[in-house]
């Protein structure tokens, strides 16, 4: 029996939804290795990081860690009904559009991570979505 797309993501993530705060490292990890401009934008109460170990180490950068781990976990329950999300997305992109993040902030994520990329797209300066047209289609555009 062939499993659907949604259902192989989903099995793909318990497998690192076992350990989300030592996957979100390694996430952050690479994604610091492959982009050190960005560490940055990653500040709490007005301190920037000298070094990814610092940030990595960080007690406000790991809930931040949890939190990203939560909202791709939502994004995998709700595989099927991806606009479900798409209320508290825009929110989360206003968020960090306030804190300096851009879109271009994301090109180090594959091209439909739905997170990142739709929590942007929802809140730019977009046209209207077209009639008929779904959530993914929206939030894969580049």
């Amino acid at each position: 029996m062939e499993l659907s797309e949604p259902e192989l993501i989903r099995q793909s993530w318990r497998a690192v939804n076992s350990s989300p705060l030592e996957h979100g490292t390694v996430l952050f990890s690479r994604l610091f290795t492959l982009e050190p401009s960005l560490l940055p934008l990653f500040q709490y109460n007005g301190q920037q990081f000298s070094s990814p170990e610092d940030c990595l180490s960080s007690p406000e950068f790991l809930d931040h860690i949890r939190k990203v781990m939560l909202v791709i976990d939502a994004a995998v329950t709700n595989a099927e009904d991806l606009s479900s999300l798409e209320e508290y997305l825009a929110g989360l992109g206003r968020k960090h559009r306030a804190v300096g993040v851009r879109l271009s902030s994301f090109s180090w994520v594959s091209p439909c991570s739905t997170c990142w990329r739709s929590a942007w797209v929802l809140t730019s300066h977009q046209p209207q979505r077209p009639p008929g047209a779904n959530s993914t289609e929206l939030w894969c555009k580049p």
